[in-house]
């Protein structure tokens, strides 16, 4: 091995693997039934982080993956989630240059609006399956998500530089 390369010598693959298996496990840590409806995109949110730090290493192929293997967890349709976490990633591929840029505040609000498409996207092919919902109350981890994302961002980053991960 050479001992130059960091990413060989820290296993960065590895620790991008375990972030984004602790954010499956939080996706479904049960919590009450008044607190439901607002649990944060745990996986959507790391994949953002990953595809906006490290487009070359974290893209559409793996968001794809991950959300089937989250329908799969979840035991919704096959594809539903995995279809709209690759359009998470394609628009964060889009935007990363512009998303590394912005305040914290300003990417939560980003955040916001990437898991409200997110969330809209895995709706409207629910109600191809037969489910409908009759309130927009499914939008409420757009706004979980964008509160815990300066609070993941920093902790991803420091992983990221502990880690040496590029």
């Amino acid at each position: 091995m050479s001992e130059g390369n960091p990413n060989l010598s820290s296993g960065g693959g590895l620790i991008i693997f375990a972030t984004f298996l602790v954010g499956l496990m939080l996706s479904q840590i049960p919590l009450p039934h008044m607190v439901e409806w607002a649990r944060p995109e745990w996986v959507a949110m790391i994949l953002i982080y990953w595809v906006m730090a490290l487009p070359h290493r974290v893209g559409m192929g793996v968001a794809f993956l991950l959300g089937l293997f989250l329908d799969v967890i979840k035991g919704s349709v096959l594809g539903l989630n995995a279809m709209s976490l690759t359009v998470i990633a394609f628009v964060t591929l889009v935007l990363h240059q512009r998303l590394r840029m912005f305040p914290l505040i300003q990417q939560s609000m980003m955040v916001m609006v990437l898991v409200g498409i997110n969330q809209l996207l895995f709706h409207w092919m629910q109600s191809f399956t037969g489910y409908t919902g009759d309130s927009l109350i499914f939008l409420l981890p757009c706004l979980a998500s964008a509160i815990l994302w300066p609070w993941l961002f920093i902790t991803l980053r420091g992983l990221r530089h502990i880690f040496r991960i590029q």
